[in-house]
């Protein structure tokens, strides 16, 4: 059975997550050039690099801007949104999917007493 914030969870990503979704895709096609999927994927690979090279110097001590992580993730965000509208994938949709496997799996493992 589902636990309770996972079904809240679940809806908040099902009510909100179409809508900003859609405003990406609206500011997309309104302010830039239409791109192809592949474009979208290197981008969001990219932008996710460099979240995890900054990630990286955090990690070996060096002192890093929060503002630059920040921003980092913003870029991962809205590169995620302008790929998934180029494929046509509702991320609202597979998110709460995904996150009703996970609460499958998660719960049986707990059932069983094991960690997942």
């Amino acid at each position: 059975m589902m636990v309770e914030e996972v079904k809240s969870l679940i809806h908040t990503v099902e009510s909100h997550g179409t809508h900003i979704q859609s405003a990406f895709r609206d500011y997309q096609d309104k302010h830039f050039i239409q791109r192809t999927p592949e474009f979208f994927c290197l981008e969001l690979c990219g932008e996710a690099g460099e979240l995890a090279n900054l990630e990286k110097k955090l990690w070996k001590g060096k002192e890093i801007d929060p503002e630059a992580v920040e921003s980092e993730v913003a870029d991962v965000f809205i590169a995620l949104h302008n790929y998934a509208n180029s494929r046509g994938i509702s991320i609202a949709k597979v998110v709460a999917e995904k996150l009703a496997k996970i609460e499958e799996k998660r719960s049986k493992h707990q059932s069983e007493g094991t960690i997942y």
